[in-house]
């Protein structure tokens, strides 16, 4: 599937997660027009850290009340329960957006078949 055949929502957003057909991992897809600013929001009540990776363009995200500044092939990891907002400059930028339940530490990571 390609990412422009979900439906966009709120001017910039192309959730995949449904499509995808993941359990428990959110993905999607923000273009974000010059000017375009997102809504505040945390995930405090689904526990979902976020890793958002900037791969077009320039824009600021803002992390509780600190402004990160992000340039293509920037990534940033944000627990579940800060606040962020992205608020995107004078042109064009594209982020590629992850979310999953946060890890417990004291649970084995398994990395199996992504080495090499």
């Amino acid at each position: 599937m390609h990412y422009t055949d979900v439906e966009q929502v709120g001017d910039a957003m192309h959730f995949l997660r449904e499509p995808l057909e993941t359990d428990q991992v959110g993905v999607t897809i923000a273009r974000c027009k010059p000017g375009w600013i997102g809504r505040k929001h945390d995930h405090s009540e689904n526990g979902h850290e976020e890793v958002y990776v900037l791969f077009e363009g320039q824009a600021d995200v803002e992390v509780d009340g600190e402004m990160v500044s992000m340039e293509a092939g920037d990534a940033i990891r944000i627990s579940a329960d800060a606040t962020r907002q992205i608020r995107n400059g004078e042109t064009e930028s594209a982020f590629v957006l992850v979310s999953a339940p946060e890890f417990d530490a004291n649970d084995e990571w398994e990395m199996t078949g992504f080495v090499g």
